[in-house]
């Protein structure tokens, strides 16, 4: 598998003099692949997100995505947060429609295909279980339905790689287990690269094809563990002892790289 999605030897920090967040940072992830990225608070994860969507930019080593080194932001990337974001005054509809209102080359089409990317998030919303929910206002949505709307605006413009930093953190977990499978079928039915950052080992098992464990201050990875669980999965995976044996040897990973 071909790398869509690789950092060479990367090394940032966040202002001259200040400690490195990540150092001799490598990854790649292949086109189509699920990954997931855990390590403990404060490893760089979300570092590594800022610098694959040309957010930060590396003191040192290379940062490519579909084959371009990244100088600029990557605009093929899609990036859903813990924080959905939503503007209170636009409507769920007008909010998906807002990266197609700024980002070219979407911006300069949408007078003239507005009607068809209204039916594309109309359509988006639909397969997150938000059919007829356009018109509601984030503040009238709940937490869950504010995040599979999120998700679905971070997917409006057909990004080829989608960028997921703890995008369920903030969520029960009845809720976050019924995005885990909101996101598993997205990911499949549109073989997107996806890369999550996450603390939730189960997540990240159910999720990943490949989940990348980093190391504390400054980050670099560690471990990388293939998952080979048969997919599609279900939720009733996560109470098997394959899955959680992996997850303890993840946590077993983690707990090492704390001390």
């Amino acid at each position: 598998m071909s790398a869509f999605v690789s950092l060479h030897n990367v090394n940032h920090a966040y202002g001259a003099g200040t400690a490195l967040a990540v150092e001799n940072l490598s990854i790649e992830v292949g086109e189509g692949e699920f990954a997931a990225v855990v390590g403990p608070s404060g490893c760089g994860k979300s570092t590594l997100m800022k610098l694959a969507t040309g957010l930060q930019f590396p003191q040192s080593g290379s940062v490519t995505v579909a084959g371009d080194r990244v100088t600029k932001p990557v605009k093929i990337a899609g990036m859903a947060f813990q924080a959905p974001t939503l503007l209170p005054w636009r409507s769920t509809l007008e909010n998906l429609l807002l990266p197609l209102e700024i980002v070219e080359p979407h911006r300069s089409e949408m007078r003239r295909r507005k009607v068809e990317f209204a039916a594309r998030a109309k359509n988006l919303l639909a397969s997150v279980g938000l059919r007829d929910q356009g018109d509601k206002f984030p503040w009238e949505l709940s937490g869950g339905m504010q995040q599979r709307a999120s998700l679905c605006r971070a997917l409006i413009h057909e990004p080829k790689l989608l960028m997921l930093d703890e995008p369920f953190g903030a969520l029960d977990a009845f809720t976050r287990e019924e995005l885990w499978c909101v996101i598993r079928d997205l990911q499949a039915a549109r073989k997107i690269t996806v890369i999550l950052v996450t603390h939730d080992l189960r997540e990240a098992v159910f999720l990943a094809d490949r989940v990348f464990v980093m190391s504390s201050r400054p980050g670099r990875v560690i471990v990388e563990r293939k998952i080979e669980l048969p997919r599609p999965r279900d939720l009733e995976v996560t109470f098997t002892p394959e899955f959680q044996d992996i997850v303890h040897e993840l946590r077993a990973h983690i707990v090492k790289a704390r001390q």
